[in-house]
């Protein structure tokens, strides 16, 4: 995306309140929209809001579109960008109306990932998205084109009456394409364990902090800045947790709202999420309780049916950015969705010891034990084995080696057989 003011497309925010949502969510949506809008290149030069029921024909009343006819020609705007999910005869309207392109919230989250897919894995999951929101609309979309009208400005083309069944078959394939991959990554996660390593995968809202606090406990650089969703793909790395190897993953941000056939088409990449040991549930404490409250409901909501019993962790990250008062309120109004989070500062390293230590608390038992072994070169080849398979806590050399080592069941089973054998 060009960050030049001269080259980026001027938009208009339209966002259609509901009647049911009090102020402070409606501000929180409208604040979403913008920071997408700006995280994917566009320059927002103008606003409309209101609050009523669904307009059938242009998702805002009349009088708003009459209004955004006017912004339009006057502020020379490039487009208009609405937070509601907009139907195909909706975008159709609206754009013959204003004369401009006009796209909703979760095309714009798509603009964003396909810009930023670079693997074949993120750019199926790009494509595939884009084909589940496109679906329910074929049948529309053929519809106008057989009145020789145009679907707005969704830069879907031309297409005939086996538009919808196209749609089905790449979908199928994708799907395909894609558990193949499901089947890989768990192959890899249960490969991982065999070696020993534990899985822990950041979470949470985008612009949590999720990256910087994995550069900062990794000792990394990868990308961060202040645009929504820079992870797209995972990212893992190792990490020793008081002697436990443990991979780090970071994943892509949570947005609220985010509908299924979204959850769904990026499945293969929240699964690096739902098949961790130990989830951190990252969470920006310098936002305000009510947010910060929602935020946690919208990653629970995401989360639960997924993970069946695995840990959560809530990090409470940019401490350094609040009171102790209005830590001590957020932690008041986020208790029941977090109970004893660990507060810590991503940019100044502020927690990291009582974060590891909760992380290695949460993360499945090993065992103690001790073997003896033989003092011989066979026995020394299992002493450095188990260095790398465990945790040796003490070892005395006398006629034969003694170790104390902690480790799961199937190191322990094989070393007592290897020692057994012996």
């Amino acid at each position: 995306m060009c960050d030049d003011p001269l080259t980026m497309k001027r938009v208009i925010l339209v966002q259609r309140n509901d009647p049911t949502y009090d102020g402070p969510v409606n501000t929180r949506h409208f604040l979403e929209l913008q920071e997408l809008a700006q995280s994917a290149g566009y320059q927002v030069i103008g606003n409309v809001m209101q609050t009523r029921t669904p307009d059938r024909k242009y998702q805002v009343g009349r009088g708003k579109v009459e209004e955004l006819v006017v912004m339009v020609k006057e502020s020379g705007a490039d487009g208009i960008i609405f937070y509601n999910q907009l139907s195909t005869t909706q975008t159709y309207n609206i754009s013959e109306t204003c004369k401009c392109e006009v796209i909703d919230k979760f095309q714009l989250i798509l603009e964003i990932f396909a810009s930023r897919a670079t693997t074949k894995r993120a750019k199926l999951q790009v494509e595939l998205a884009k084909l589940r929101y496109e679906l329910p609309k074929a049948k529309a979309i053929v519809s106008l084109l057989k009145k020789d009208e145009r679907p707005g400005f969704m830069g879907l083309g031309s297409y005939e009456d086996s538009y919808e069944q196209d749609i089905k078959s790449r979908i199928s394939r994708i799907r395909k394409e894609l558990a193949s991959v499901q089947k890989d990554n768990e192959s890899l996660r249960l490969k991982r364990h065999e070696r020993g390593f534990s899985i822990v995968a950041l979470a949470g809202y985008t612009s949590a902090g999720k990256s910087t606090l994995f550069n900062a406990l990794v000792d990394e650089n990868v990308r961060v800045d202040a645009t929504l969703f820079t992870t797209l793909m995972p990212t893992t790395r190792a990490l020793d947790i008081c002697g436990r190897r443990v991979l780090l993953t970071d994943t892509v941000g949570f947005i609220e709202d985010l509908p299924h056939w979204m959850v769904d088409a990026f499945r293969s990449t929240l699964n690096e999420i739902f098949l961790a040991d130990v989830i951190l549930l990252v969470v920006d404490a310098s936002e305000s309780p009510d947010i910060i409250r929602q935020k946690l409901v919208t990653s629970h909501d995401t989360l639960w049916e997924q993970i069946e019993g695995v840990p959560i962790v809530t990090v409470l990250n940019k401490v350094d950015r609040i009171t102790g008062d209005e830590l001590e309120e957020r932690l008041e109004n986020i208790g029941y969705l977090a109970p004893n989070p660990v507060r810590v500062s991503a940019k100044n390293g502020f927690g990291f010891d009582e974060l590891k230590m909760e992380i290695y608390r949460q993360l499945p038992k090993w065992k103690r034990d001790t073997v003896s072994l033989p003092m011989s070169e066979y026995g020394m080849s299992i002493v450095s084995w188990l260095f790398d398979e465990s945790i040796v806590h003490n070892i005395s050399y006398s006629d034969r080696i003694t170790v104390d080592f902690e480790a799961r069941d199937e190191i322990i089973r094989k070393i007592r057989a290897k020692a057994t054998a012996m």
